[in-house]
């Protein structure tokens, strides 16, 4: 799931609940999110305040979260004309 809020300036944050584990898989699930929208942020419009909140799932994986969190910019049209 994503939140997205126009704003003066871009900010990309994730929002990981308990309800996905520990914090050693709370943090996992962050750095795996990190690892995907990095390589985006430049692709992505101007002057946006995203959120990422995963969902709940059994196995957290890279390609998981690179196919979801695309899907989720391109469904908000939040990115520019380039790509």
């Amino acid at each position: 799931m994503v939140y997205v809020k126009k704003s003066d300036r871009t900010l990309v944050g994730i929002s990981v609940s308990k309800k996905h584990g520990k914090a050693v898989v709370r943090n996992r699930i962050k750095r795996l999110m990190r690892a995907v929208y990095y390589p985006l942020i430049q692709s992505l419009k101007k002057g946006y305040l995203i959120v990422f909140v995963p969902k709940v799932t059994d196995a957290y994986s890279y390609e998981r979260f690179s196919e979801d969190i695309r899907y989720l910019l391109n469904k908000e049209r939040l990115f520019d004309d380039v790509e």
